[in-house]
């Protein structure tokens, strides 16, 4: 098969979405197919992979997306040839895969990676929270009933897409995971490099410092837990907008010695870190489907957290993680405190977390995707082709038509 992966950023940019397409891509060549990816900007970017294609971009600011409501002619024609496309932003993309992509008869998957209703509030504090909410029912109601199948990575984000108007039938399948390089680290990062001794207790965060993931929330328990348990260090593994407001936040608590900011890291050097550490620490409710939390759970990190769609689809209390149920201060500062003072309840947990993740493995999941794209690919062929399928009307209302 021909199959188009169509996101609104791609690499360099560093993201969950990323990874799972780059790791997708990889699973599915590896099975014969040829995989391409559409995207937007970073033209001068020496790609690793082959089949990127790249269209012209405006940036937005510094948060790594471009902007842009058509491809080039050659992008528009290849996509055209595609026997299915994967969709993993809804708006640029869909509504391009809609425009380009139904007339054909080609099929058209969408996953619903972002909790799109929470990154409005995180993102564009401004904009009333009905309004946002509004246009999202509005949106993805459609564009969810004009593709071909919806997907949800966990139960969690179904919900959540029939709370924003999705009557489509939604199919539950995990974003999948390489897990053997995180259960197979030769050589941790030296705890040594970063100031901690091998008594420490070293409590570890990987992903953005974004405003969604809630980190200075995460800051203020580990600040009240440190009063209980000196030994505690926390190490924040990762890059973002707010790393400038949580360093200051760490140095008004006082807590500088006993925090380290790494910046950036190659995603290749993730499984050492974490197989330095002791237990893997989120505060996020945003997540979809928490990559970095079942990465943890490869490595064989507990992992704490709050309830949520995402992180409570896969934490289960008590089993593989803690679940504090809502965002409650005392009660995180609290669960991990315990945590941190009983080593049986971690190596238990740990145990958990390692027999959990193989449910999130792309050997799986990725099977699971490829059968649904055949069944796509298999309905189309025998669909009436002396019934040409159109652009849907309500895309009209919110975006102009390209020219072709």
């Amino acid at each position: 098969m021909r199959i188009g992966m169509m996101a609104d950023i791609y690499k360099p940019h560093i993201s969950g979405v990323t990874n799972y397409i780059e790791l997708n891509k990889r699973y599915l060549e590896a099975r014969g197919h040829d995989v391409f990816v559409f995207t937007f900007g970073d033209e001068d970017y020496q790609d690793e992979e082959s089949n990127i294609i790249r269209s012209p971009g405006v940036p937005i600011r510094d948060t790594g997306f471009y902007l842009n409501v058509r491809y080039t002619r050659e992008a528009r024609d290849l996509l055209r040839s595609m026997d299915v496309v994967h969709v993993h932003h809804p708006f640029l993309s869909g509504g391009l895969a809609l425009l380009n992509c139904k007339p054909f008869g080609i099929p058209i998957v969408f996953t619903n990676h972002t909790r799109y209703d929470l990154y409005v509030q995180a993102y564009l504090p401004y904009v009333p929270e009905g309004v946002g909410e509004m246009f999202l029912k509005a949106y993805l109601g459609n564009f969810c009933d004009s593709v071909d199948l919806v997907v949800a990575p966990s139960p969690g984000v179904e919900r959540v897409l029939r709370h924003l108007g999705v009557d489509a039938p939604i199919e539950v399948i995990p974003n999948g995971v390489d897990i053997a390089p995180f259960r197979q680290v030769e050589t941790p990062m030296a705890r040594s490099a970063f100031g901690f001794s091998e008594a420490e207790i070293i409590l570890v965060y990987a992903g953005r410092l974004g405003p969604e993931k809630n980190l200075p929330f995460l800051l203020r328990a580990f600040h009240g837990a440190a009063q209980a348990v000196d030994n505690l260090r926390l190490l924040l593994v990762g890059d973002g907008s707010e790393r400038d407001t949580l360093e200051d936040l760490a140095r008004h608590m006082g807590m500088t010695d006993r925090l380290v900011f790494t910046g950036m890291v190659p995603y290749g050097e993730i499984p050492r870190y974490l197989a330095m550490s002791d237990l893997f620490v989120t505060a996020s409710v945003t997540e979809v489907h928490p990559l970095s939390v079942i990465e943890a759970m490869a490595a064989g990190l507990p992992v704490l957290g709050i309830s949520s769609p995402g992180i409570g689809d896969t934490i289960h209390n008590g089993e593989n993680g803690m679940l504090v149920s809502e965002l409650d201060l005392a009660a995180f500062t609290g669960t991990l405190v315990r945590l941190a003072m009983d080593a049986d309840l971690r190596r238990e947990l740990s145990e958990g977390a390692r027999r959990s993740v193989s449910a999130y493995a792309i050997e799986n999941t990725g099977a699971r995707m490829l059968r649904a794209y055949e069944r796509l690919v298999e309905a189309a062929a025998r669909r009436d082709k002396n019934q040409p399928l159109a652009v849907p009307d309500w895309l009209k209302k919110f975006w102009d038509n390209e020219s072709s």
